[in-house]
């Protein structure tokens, strides 16, 4: 069950548009007040809908052109240790638990491939791994994003409890 609304839903795309606009500027954005903004924003980061703001970084832009995907078969049990020794490694990206073959897909990143291959002979080595397959990232045609699936979901929510919908 969703639990935002859309006026949260508005928020949060405002939020990803600019993640520097400041209450007052929200708020004037939404046709809210300054005091419904601040609550929501408190609501959302007290109950983890949002875990916060980061800079959307270019890894090309500065100069970490490599970037990989790795399917990892795991040993039964080692599922921790592997994730604890991955964590470890900074050209880890991501790491997500999956079904299938493959117990976890990580995302690295490195500057060059030769990094890469040194980076993967790593990860081979870590004691759980059994088998791992790469897949090298050409382009990225579609960056990460939230908030089309937002509206989408949100389409039948309210604006909340008092404010009228802007139109």
């Amino acid at each position: 069950m969703l639990n935002i609304d859309r006026l949260d839903i508005e928020l949060l795309g405002a939020l990803s548009r600019n993640a520097r606009m400041g209450i007052m500027e929200l708020a004037s954005t939404l046709g809210v007040a300054r005091n419904t903004v601040q609550a929501r924003l408190s609501r959302m980061i007290e109950e983890h809908y949002l875990a916060g703001f980061r800079p959307d970084i270019d890894l090309a832009e500065v100069g970490i052109a490599v970037q990989a995907f790795m399917a990892l078969e795991l040993q039964q049990g080692r599922l921790q240790s592997v994730v604890d020794a991955l964590t470890s490694m900074p050209e880890v990206l991501e790491i997500h638990a999956t079904t299938g073959r493959e117990d976890l897909l990580v995302r690295v990143a490195t500057t060059t491939q030769a990094e890469l291959q040194d980076l993967i002979q790593k990860v081979v080595l870590v004691q759980g791994v059994s088998h791992s397959s790469t897949t090298l990232a050409l382009t990225t045609p579609l960056h990460y994003r939230i908030q089309p699936l937002l509206e989408h979901l949100g389409q039948q929510r309210g604006w909340g409890r008092s404010t009228p919908i802007p139109r």
